[in-house]
């Protein structure tokens, strides 16, 4: 039982359980794995951490991972220069909402950047960390209220008014645990559009800088973003959305020194000057807090 990663059945002889409970556990994301080739496999010290933030008790969550100074999620360009004009010393891992989320659960992470759009009720991210986090003391804050639109050449050649015009045009797709992609899936569901109908340009952006260049190099139609993005490559934009874009944080590491550099920064005239100069932000509820789970 000494392997740093430890199979199905070697997990379930550990926690004394069944391996069916540990498939059920999968299922419901509620324990750290991995899957590679297929097969299930468990990072030992994150199943220890796993247990001792389940442990009762006076020493409980006394010996917790603590999170590398690094911010994952979603792409966000204000987010990303404040990270680094702060001088915090958080890394950033944009690769999507869902990715950033998976990495911060398994304490991989800091903070996460997210923007998930929750079914029709048009919520964003707490019910969904809510389902990934139940009963573990994070909090949601706002970072911004984003505007997401189409991003189109300028002229806007292929006269695209709305995602009615979307099938038949060549379009940027994102991963699929980017939160542009949750709210494209949702805007097509709406508009009652398959989603094969659109032609993809070739492999998913993973940034929202990539979607730009795609349009930028002629190799898309057109792309879902940031109007930050599309005003820094000179592009056109088409606004459709209006999105709440939150960053979840542990809630002791909310008071370590990297995330009290950001959140002081955030507060200096400076960065509602680079708000303002990006384009698309509306900063009236940064740092409220959405959703903050249990003590």
């Amino acid at each position: 039982m000494s392997n740093d990663l430890l199979t199905t059945a070697e997990l379930a002889g550990y926690l004394r359980l069944g391996e069916r409970k540990i498939y059920d556990l999968v299922a419901k994301r509620e324990i750290p794995c991995t899957r590679v080739a297929g097969k299930w496999l468990f990072p030992r010290d994150l199943v220890d951490a796993w247990l001792r933030e389940r442990t009762e008790g006076p020493t409980a969550g006394s010996t917790r991972i603590t999170p590398p100074a690094i911010v994952a999620g979603s792409h966000d360009p204000l987010l990303e220069w404040a990270v680094r004009e702060s001088g915090s010393g958080l890394a950033v891992l944009f690769d999507g909402s869902l990715d950033g989320l998976e990495r911060f659960a398994r304490r991989q992470a800091l903070a996460c950047g997210m923007h998930v759009i929750e079914g029709e009720s048009g919520g964003y991210n707490v019910q969904t960390v809510q389902q990934r986090l139940p009963d573990q003391p994070v909090a949601l804050l706002e970072w911004a209220q984003r505007e997401q639109g189409l991003i189109v050449a300028e002229g806007n050649p292929h006269q695209i008014a709305g995602i009615a015009d979307l099938p038949g045009k060549r379009f940027v797709f994102r991963q699929s645990s980017a939160g542009s992609h949750v709210l494209l899936e949702t805007l097509l569901a709406r508009g009652d559009i398959d989603q094969d109908r659109l032609l993809s340009c070739g492999d998913p952006a993973r940034n929202e800088t990539e979607v730009a260049m795609a349009v930028v190099d002629g190799r898309a139609d057109v792309g879902l973003g940031v109007a930050s993005v599309a005003r820094q490559f000179r592009l056109e934009y088409l606004p459709i959305a209006r999105e709440r874009y939150d960053l979840l944080v542990w809630r002791q590491s909310w008071f370590e020194p990297a995330l009290q550099a950001l959140a002081n920064f955030i507060r200096r005239p400076l960065f509602k000057r680079k708000a303002e100069e990006l384009g698309g932000y509306d900063l009236g509820g940064i740092g409220r807090v959405r959703y903050n789970g249990p003590e």
